[in-house]
C-alpha cells in the first residue's frame, strides 16, 4: 500500500457541514418537487458499494466538499472535531499480494488538523478483514515518522469499512467503532486509534423495518445513497430513492452527490472501467466459489475413501478374529474329546485336567454327562 502522505492541506477551508434542524418534519407535499435524476434511470446508476464507483464519486478532489459531509457524518458518532477541510493521497498502485494491484480503490485522506481517515469499501469478503485493517491502520500511522522526528508528532488515524457484506454476529447495529480502553474502569488509551465498520446488508434490513430516520440522520441518508442500487442481489430501492429525492430538496450535498453520481453512470468511459472492475469482482469470487468446491469435494471423497478403508479394516479384524475364535474353539473341544476318552478308561479327573489343560471343574461336569 502506496503511504505517500503529502504536506498539510492548504489554509483555505470549505465548511459544508448541513444542518440538519430543519429536517425535523418532512414535507407533506413532494408531488410538484424537482426532478433529481434527469438523465440517467435509476436501474443505470453505478452501485456505490463497487470500490471504483465509490472512489470516483467520494475519493476525488473535485467532489471534495461532499466528502467531508460524508466523513463528518460518521465521525461525529464518536464526538471528533468537525472536518472542514480535506487532501487527498493516492493509494491506487500497488497492494499486499501480487495478483492483488487493483483490489483496493479506497483513499486516504489528510484532514485540516492533519489527522489521517483511511476509507476503504469492501465487496467481497476475503482474507481477515479486521486484521487487513489494523494492518493498513499501522502503516499509515507510521509513515509520517522520519529521522529526528518526535512520537508526539505521530498524528491519529482512523480506518472506515464499509462493507457489502455482514461482519460481526455479535451486533445487529449496522455501524460500530472501536477505540483502545482501560478494560476495568473502561477509559481511552489514546485517541491516535480509530476503527469504523459499517455493515450495508444490516442497514438495509433496519431499513426495511422501518428502524431509520434519515431526515434526522445525515449518516443514515448518506448510506442509503450508497445501498440504493444492489448490484449484487440485481435490484434497486426505488423507496428510498423518494426519500432522498425529497430529502435532496433542502440538503444542498445530498443534491450535489446525485449529480455527480448521475454525471460518473453517463460516462462512457467511467462506465467502461466500472464494468471492468465488476468483471474482475466476478471473476474473483468464481474463482474463490470454485476453491471452496474443490476442497468440499476433496473432503468428500477423503470422507468416502476413509469409510471404505475403514470397513475393509473393519472386516479383516473381524475375520481374524473370527479365526482366533475358532480356533480357540477348535482347541477347546479336542481338548473335550480327549478329556472324555481318559475318564472312560478311568482315569481320575485331576489327572485328566493336568493332561488335557481343561480346569478341574470343565472335566468334573464331563465326567457326570458321561
Amino acid at each position: 500500500m502506496p503511504l505517500n502522505i503529502p504536506l498539510r492541506p492548504n489554509s483555505s477551508s470549505i465548511t459544508v457541514m448541513e444542518d440538519v434542524g430543519f429536517y425535523k418534519q418532512k414535507s407533506a407535499n413532494q408531488a410538484g418537487r424537482e426532478k433529481l435524476l434527469k438523465h440517467v434511470p435509476l436501474e443505470k446508476l453505478m452501485d456505490l458499494k463497487v470500490d471504483y464507483a465509490f472512489k470516483q464519486l467520494f475519493g476525488s478532489e473535485k467532489n471534495k466538499d461532499i466528502t467531508v459531509v460524508f466523513l463528518n457524518a460518521i465521525l461525529k458518532k464518536t464526538g471528533r472535531k468537525v472536518i472542514k477541510e480535506i487532501a487527498f493521497t493516492n493509494t491506487e498502485s500497488g497492494g499486499e499480494y501480487v495478483d492483488d494491484k487493483q483490489s483496493r480503490l479506497d483513499f486516504l485522506a489528510i484532514t485540516d488538523d492533519n489527522e489521517r481517515i483511511n476509507v476503504e469499501i469492501q465487496f467481497t469478503n476475503k482474507y481477515d478483514l479486521v486484521k487487513r485493517s489494523v494492518y493498513y491502520w499501522a502503516g499509515v500511522y507510521r509513515s509520517p515518522l522520519q529521522k529526528r522526528m518526535s512520537y508526539k508528532e505521530l498524528q491519529p488515524v482512523i480506518a472506515i469499512n464499509i462493507m457489502y457484506f455482514n461482519l460481526f454476529q455479535q451486533t445487529d447495529r449496522f455501524h460500530t467503532m472501536y477505540h483502545l480502553y482501560e478494560d476495568e474502569e473502561k477509559f481511552k488509551l489514546t485517541d491516535v486509534m480509530g476503527f469504523h465498520f459499517i455493515e450495508m446488508p444490516k442497514l438495509i434490513r433496519d431499513w426495511k423495518n422501518g428502524n431509520l430516520d434519515p431526515w434526522n440522520d445525515v449518516l443514515v441518508r448518506w448510506l442509503l445513497m450508497l445501498g440504493m442500487v444492489d448490484y449484487r442481489n440485481k435490484k434497486v430501492y426505488d423507496d428510498i430513492y423518494q426519500e432522498l429525492e425529497a430529502i435532496a430538496m433542502k440538503d444542498k450535498s445530498v443534491r450535489a452527490a446525485f449529480q455527480n453520481w448521475e454525471q460518473l453512470s453517463m460516462t462512457q468511459e467511467e462506465y467502461f472501467a466500472y464494468e471492468s472492475r465488476l468483471k474482475q469482482i466476478n471473476d474473483e469470487e468464481a474463482a474463490q466459489r470454485e476453491a471452496e468446491l474443490r476442497l468440499q469435494e476433496a473432503k468428500e471423497k477423503a470422507i468416502r475413501e476413509g469409510r471404505k478403508e475403514g470397513l475393509a479394516k473393519g472386516i479383516a479384524e473381524g475375520k481374524a478374529e473370527g479365526i482366533a475364535e475358532g480356533k480357540k474353539e477348535g482347541e477347546k473341544s479336542t481338548q473335550e474329546k480327549i478329556a472324555r476318552r481318559l475318564l472312560m478308561n478311568d482315569m481320575d479327573s485331576e489327572t485328566v485336567a493336568e493332561t488335557t489343560g481343561l480346569s478341574i471343574e470343565r472335566v468334573i461336569q464331563l465326567q457326570r454327562e458321561i
